[in-house]
């Protein structure tokens, strides 16, 4: 949200209240600091009743106390608890942006208490974006939101993507690979992002060591924090191929890890948009993702990426034997990834939507 908010500080006074401090990830510029305020308050992703109930009574205070126009929130939980509190308390406008639904792939008692929180918010609100028009049709049909009160801004995504900084840098190819001890001329496959189950990421392994039985000159690249415990497991996993298997942790250089890679994978079980396809795209990495809702969006199956269905190992497993082996494909699918984010998910278009937003509903 960096860039929404600093183009925002340039007209509003605002208020970030988030985990911690955030102050040094937004890299703001000097004269943009007596406009944006900052808060700490304890979240969690996860559902924590007493930390919740704590989150929500901080938020009361703060918006009663701060006289606020305006209340925007973009996580599940923290979504729930600021459009509650924001009704609460009558500040007169209230934005929440659905980014991916927890309850998609849910069942049962589960997905039904996480289902009606997304409609409590969507009841609290009184405007709701979405950051893909699929996600959009999703909510729509799911009855969670009427089709006249949530909105897409642009193309779609959160805040699009930096072309700027996300392109692709021969030197730090060779040299990353040199470091990594990956050949100069391996098919390099690459997943960053969250390291947790539902992203997928033991299916990505799996199918990888299943496709490199046949195409052994490939190597395959995790990079992000692991979440769910799963470093052992995925080692084991990749056992048989560990030579082709290089696990990197949290980067603040993802672009540069991009640019080593061939192909991206995101196999994940639900997405809102998945941003860094198109981040990936931007550097010229056709996608191999799955075919659900937000994904489909970022990727065009046949023509910057192929899909495959959730949970499919063997057609993972295909899809990845399909373009190892074909370096037309790769190119081809590269040129078109690429141009597409370029000129449909350009960073400032979107903060300039949102801007637009903003400026039609506060007058």
């Amino acid at each position: 949200m960096s860039p929404h908010i600093l183009m925002l500080a340039r007209q509003y006074d605002l208020t970030l209240i988030c985990s911690g401090d955030a102050r040094d990830d937004l890299q703001m510029p000097d004269y943009l600091r007596p406009y944006i305020h900052f808060i700490s308050v304890k979240f969690s992703r996860k559902i924590a009743i007493w930390d919740d109930i704590c989150g929500l009574v901080a938020l009361y205070r703060i918006f009663r106390s701060g006289r606020f126009d305006v209340v925007h929130s973009l996580m599940p939980k923290t979504g729930l608890l600021t459009m509650l509190a924001g009704r609460l308390t009558g500040v007169p406008h209230r934005v929440h942006m659905f980014t991916g639904q927890v309850w998609a792939n849910k069942f049962g008692i589960r997905r039904s208490i996480l289902k009606l929180m997304d409609r409590i918010i969507s009841f609290c609100a009184t405007d709701l974006l979405t950051d893909s028009f699929s996600q959009r049709s999703f909510l729509i049909d799911q009855n969670i939101v009427q089709p006249h009160r949530i909105l897409v801004l642009a193309n779609g995504s959160v805040c699009g993507v930096d072309v700027g900084r996300f392109k692709f840098n021969a030197q730090i190819r060779g040299e990353l690979r040199s470091q990594l001890n990956i050949p100069q001329d391996a098919v390099v496959f690459i997943f960053l992002g969250r390291i947790n189950r539902e992203k997928g990421v033991p299916d990505l392994v799996r199918a990888f060591v299943a496709m490199h039985r046949q195409f052994p000159n490939s190597h395959l690249v995790i990079v992000g924090p692991d979440e769910n415990g799963l470093d052992q497991e995925l080692r084991e996993i990749a056992a048989s191929c560990a030579s082709c298997y290089s696990r990197i942790g949290y980067t603040e250089r993802p672009e540069d890890y991009l640019s080593c890679a061939d192909i991206f994978c995101l196999p994940s079980y639900r997405e809102g948009f998945g941003s860094v396809i198109i981040e990936a795209a931007c550097v010229g990495l056709p996608a191999v993702a799955s075919r659900i809702y937000g994904v489909v969006d970022a990727v065009i199956d046949g023509e910057t990426g192929i899909l495959h269905e959730p949970g499919n190992i063997r057609q993972i497993q295909e899809k990845f034997l399909l373009l190892a082996n074909s370096p037309e494909l790769r190119q081809s699918m590269s040129e078109a990834a690429m141009h597409r984010a370029q000129a449909m998910f350009n960073q400032n278009c979107v903060t300039e939507a949102m801007r637009n937003f903003y400026q039609r509903m506060l007058g």
